[in-house]
């Protein structure tokens, strides 16, 4: 990172440890929640409805939470957060040490976790800009989503070796656990998450007289910032560049996430531990591509960095619709999440530094909720197209499309990128 004063590296370093350990835990309940899951019911739509149940609050309550976010104190909302997701993930493995679980309380934690997890991941995206400098923007997300998928890697290993001589629901006491390291982390940061704009940036809202926050009703201020935030990104050539070109993205990746345990054992015909090592190659791919993501940035132009990950990541799905080897196929599949978060990691910085501090937590909210409901449809008919042809031609046809949708915004106004990656 560059120069910056003392204060400021320490508070990210702290953010950047509990955030660290925090992940390492969510790792342990990605692992432990499908299993747990499968050992009370045995069915895959109980598994199905599962992950339904952590899908839904994005689509309820993703643009209402980002609007939240940037009314109150970020940091001590995030601190709030966390703790309430500890006492809410230990439910399970307190219920079920009382013989009392039943899979109803799955469904309701994981709701409740993640919607909970909106509002923290709206004021994450709003807080590293009050952290780094604009021009540390790339290398702070990079390390950020590097470290989270250095735990999607080793939380699952790890938690496979414990689950041996333990139970899955008592693997979650330990995400409860990192929820209270995160929050003991935040509440050692001075630095407040709601940097002030300039006054070129100033609030409608922020000029309201207090007349007017008397009469106007929560709901009414709430849909108010919503549509703020909706219609800054609307008119922001570059963001919504951004929102509709990664819209189109996870409408298709939608099907290569839902769709690699089947593609693994179909077209490579690999064991379930093999399986097991494509997901994890996935992860190290991201790890290895996040933590070189400012050095690339630093380097080359937004556009280049950005868009020329998607054309890599594309490229490398179309090597593995069209191999038949395993070893070849995870590394290629590696290669292929690395540049497509790459490719995220931009983007983010680039939103975090157009943005004003006031407005981050709904366009990171506005983001969210563009994404989430591209997913559902976009592995649907991701899978309709796959019954009709062939598991290995879907995916090398949306590596090609992949590729297609970045040569087409290189020639949006995303290729102005540059201009706002520079410290004001």
């Amino acid at each position: 990172m560059t120069e910056q004063p003392a204060g400021r590296r320490a508070d990210f370093w702290l953010y950047f440890g509990g955030q660290l350990i925090s992940t390492l835990g969510s790792a342990f309940t990605m692992f432990a929640l499908p299993l747990l899951v499968y050992k009370l019911t045995g069915s895959p739509t109980d598994l199905a409805l599962t992950m339904a149940a952590t899908m839904l609050p994005y689509l309820l309550f993703g643009l209402a939470f980002g609007a939240i976010a940037d009314r109150v104190d970020r940091r001590r909302m995030m601190i709030s957060v966390d703790l309430a997701r500890a006492a809410v993930i230990a439910v399970l493995p307190v219920l079920y040490l009382a013989g009392s679980l039943d899979v109803a309380w799955v469904y309701l934690v994981a709701f409740v976790q993640a919607s909970l997890g909106i509002l923290f991941d709206s004021g994450e995206f709003a807080a590293i800009p009050s952290l780094v400098p604009q021009t540390d923007l790339v290398t702070a997300n990079g390390r950020l989503m590097a470290a989270g998928s250095a735990g999607q890697v080793a939380g699952p290993v790890v938690a496979g070796a414990l689950v041996s001589f333990l139970a899955p629901a008592t693997l979650l006491f330990f995400d409860a656990g990192t929820f209270v390291a995160s929050a003991l982390s935040l509440a050692l940061i001075r630095r407040s998450f709601n940097a002030a704009d300039d006054g070129a940036a100033g609030s409608d809202s922020d000029s309201d007289s207090d007349s007017d926050s008397n009469h106007v009703s929560v709901v009414r201020r709430l849909a108010r910032d919503v549509r703020e935030g909706l219609g800054y990104v609307w008119r922001h050539p570059v963001l919504r560049s951004i929102s509709i070109m990664m819209a189109l993205i996870n409408f298709f990746a939608a099907t290569t996430l839902a769709q690699l345990a089947f593609f693994t054992k179909t077209a490579l015909h690999a064991s379930d531990s093999q399986v097991g090592w494509m997901f994890a190659a996935g992860a190290a791919g991201v790890v290895v591509v996040g933590s070189i993501a400012g050095a690339l940035r630093r380097r080359l132009s937004f556009p280049v960095v950005a868009l020329g990950a998607l054309i890599v990541s594309g490229l490398a799905l179309v090597g593995m619709g069209l191999t038949h080897s395993y070893p070849v196929a995870v590394v290629l599949w590696a290669v292929s999440s690395g540049f497509a978060m790459l490719l995220n990691i931009n983007t983010a910085a680039l939103r975090q530094a157009i943005v004003p501090n006031r407005l981050l937590g709904r366009v990171m909210s506005v983001a969210s909720v563009l994404a989430w409901s591209a997913i559902p449809a976009g592995a649907l008919c991701g899978a309709a197209v796959m019954q009709a042809t062939d598991v290995s031609v879907v995916y090398a046809g949306i590596g090609a499309i992949d590729a297609l949708i970045a040569a087409t915004f290189w020639l949006s106004p995303i290729r102005y990128g540059d201009r706002y990656l520079t410290d004001p």
